[in-house]
């Protein structure tokens, strides 16, 4: 078994089937890979998920294949690059068989998408699933009735209890057999092509009328601003409150305790049985010593809150509500040049900004990828960073810490604003499926809680390491001190910083939160917390993220994007220290 996330093209051993997964978006495709396959695929419940594609590979009775995830798509008219994606993967793989999934509850909608899909003429096996959810809101469709009226095998499931999907890979390797197949009065036409789903719909399903159930009215109430925007500020408070309440209480009640009266003594013992006082000796276990600081931040400091920001942020999606939260916000959003369903990916980058840039591959013109990724690298802060703001602002000063939040959201709304003056182009119109509302599903819902929570500490623990190993040479060597005396007039004249404050202005490129982590070791006043604050949350992105900048754009727009925020960082937070001492000498 193995996955690979790639844009070139798929390459399969000789007698493997070539499957490709193809299917609108939010109709539980990822969720049907992820079965089929066994994989840790996480399936979200919202738009552009998945830009790129996944492959895993299936066996049945014997058979070996790759299953393709192709991204979620509408049409194949390729207005956006995960539409582009999913065209060239049709016209180039050359693939055996397509599992093309429909929703049993939006079937119109999937069936325009399936007659364009017919127009390649490879073999089809169509997964109606999202059944249960259909009969419950009274749809009824005939299976036989579709099936003939495709020209092709329809096989009812609901993917995320394994119903019908071994039936699935029955159907596609005997499809597989027949190798090519045309289908007839295939209409090339819009129109004509919608006059046909009309005729089909007519034929094949039937709606009883039924009340709308409590999670339905639920649903449609969450969109109105009346009972909308209440909820939304609920949902926020909520969710504050597990992740900095939860983070809190499970750093001083579990974590500190056991680092502090167990692992650091163990540890320093250990050390000095085998290193006496010195350079080494400091740099293992002294003030930033890797062994302390490289646990200490990351596991004690930092893990709570990523923990608890994936359980809160895995709900939101999984029950559907991040797509009614971005109509709600759509003419807010409207004013600094994006649509609302670009919420999603700029949530996502509260997690991570690579992700959240990627994300905005789902985005139909360039202009709204630039602003949503220049926003997220400007004035979002990662869970790491929101992890370390908390773990320096928590107990001192609340205030501080909201008023921080307040920044950046200011800030992204400014950025966005100036952004949607200078950049040329348009902003279209929201364009996103509403899923239905519901609980997720249990199994599914931990599983990604565990798989983001690992790549996590996978991605972040050997940056971090490193990083607290280099701030340790910087302090013992004093190499500090050289580079200090350089940028005094920036770091102490004009930021009214210590000198000390410039290992987190080095390390943050590594790692964001490694910009307000070394501040715990610091004795700054208020007004400082909250100036050093707010340089870490504009500075430098990180490595990874002026990587994956690069990668989507192109060089001079990722450095003009880092360049931004590094003259932000700086003007803003002078001008904070500045304005806050004159009124502290007023006083």
């Amino acid at each position: 078994m193995s996955c690979h996330t790639q844009e070139a093209h798929i390459h399969t051993k000789s007698g493997q089937l070539k499957i490709l997964l193809m299917g609108n978006p939010n109709v539980g495709k990822s969720v049907v890979f992820s079965k089929l396959t066994g994989m840790d695929v996480i399936a979200s419940n919202y738009t552009g998920t998945a830009v790129t594609f996944t492959k895993g590979n299936i066996k049945f009775q014997g058979n070996e294949g790759v299953l393709i995830d192709v991204p979620g798509t509408y049409s194949l008219e390729a207005t956006s690059l995960a539409e582009e994606v999913a065209v060239n993967m049709l016209q180039n793989e050359n693939a055996d068989v397509i599992i093309c999934v429909l929703d049993a509850t939006n079937l119109e909608r999937n069936l325009n998408f399936a007659l364009q899909l017919q127009q390649y003429n490879t073999p089809i096996v169509f997964a109606l699933n999202l059944t249960d959810v259909a009969a419950r809101q009274g749809i009824k469709i005939d299976i036989d009735k579709l099936s003939k009226e495709l020209g092709a095998p329809v096989v009812p499931t609901v993917a995320i209890r394994n119903i019908g999907l071994r039936d699935i890979l029955k159907e596609a390797w005997k499809l597989s057999e027949e190798k090519s197949i045309e289908y007839n009065g295939v209409p090339d036409n819009q129109d004509e092509r919608w006059q046909r789903v009309g005729r089909i719909i007519e034929n094949v399903q039937q709606v009883e009328h039924r009340h709308p159930t409590f999670l339905e009215k639920l649903g449609d109430a969450l969109m109105t601003p009346l009972a909308g925007i209440p909820a939304a500020i609920l949902v926020l408070i909520l969710s504050l409150g597990v992740v900095v309440g939860g983070g809190k209480a499970i750093r001083s009640l579990l974590l500190l305790p056991i680092l502090n009266g167990y692992y650091v003594p163990f540890i320093t013992n250990l050390v000095s049985g085998f290193v006496s006082d010195g350079l080494i000796y400091n740099v293992l276990v002294g003030e930033y010593g890797m062994l302390i600081k490289g646990i200490e931040w990351p596991f004690a400091l930092i893990l709570p809150y990523v923990f608890l920001f994936y359980i809160v942020l895995s709900f939101l999606e999984d029950s559907g509500y991040l797509p009614r939260l971005a109509v709600l916000v759509d003419g807010v959003l409207q004013r600094i040049g994006i649509q609302g369903g670009n919420i999603v990916p700029m949530i996502m980058g509260y997690g991570c900004a690579v992700p959240a840039i990627l994300g905005t591959r789902a985005a139909t013109t360039l202009k709204e990828r630039i602003i949503v990724a220049s926003v997220v690298s400007l004035a979002v802060p990662c869970v790491a960073q929101t992890g370390a703001f908390i773990a320096l602002l928590g107990d001192r000063s609340v205030f501080v810490l909201l008023l921080v939040y307040f920044i950046s959201l200011l800030g992204i709304f400014i950025g966005g604003m100036v952004l949607n003056k200078m950049l040329p182009g348009k902003t279209d119109p929201i364009l996103l499926e509403i899923p239905n509302l519901l609980m997720p599903d249990r199994q599914s819902y931990i599983k990604k809680i565990l798989i983001r929570t690992k790549h996590f500490m996978v991605e972040a623990e050997i940056p971090m390491l490193l990083g607290v190993g280099f701030a340790a040479l910087v302090a013992e060597t004093g190499a500090l001190n050289v580079v200090g005396t350089y940028i005094e007039p920036i770091i102490e004249g004009w930021l009214g910083l210590p000198r000390e404050a410039t290992i987190g202005l080095i390390l943050g490129i590594i790692r964001r939160e490694l910009a307000v982590l070394p501040l715990l070791e610091l004795d700054l006043t208020t007004l400082q917390l909250l100036v050093a604050s707010v340089v870490a949350l504009f500075y430098l992105p990180c490595l990874s993220v002026l990587g994956v900048l690069i990668k989507e754009f192109k060089v001079s727009t990722a450095l003009i994007i880092g360049g931004s925020t590094f003259v932000a960082a700086f003007l803003l937070g002078g001008f904070i220290n500045q304005v806050g001492s004159l009124i502290a000498s007023l006083l």
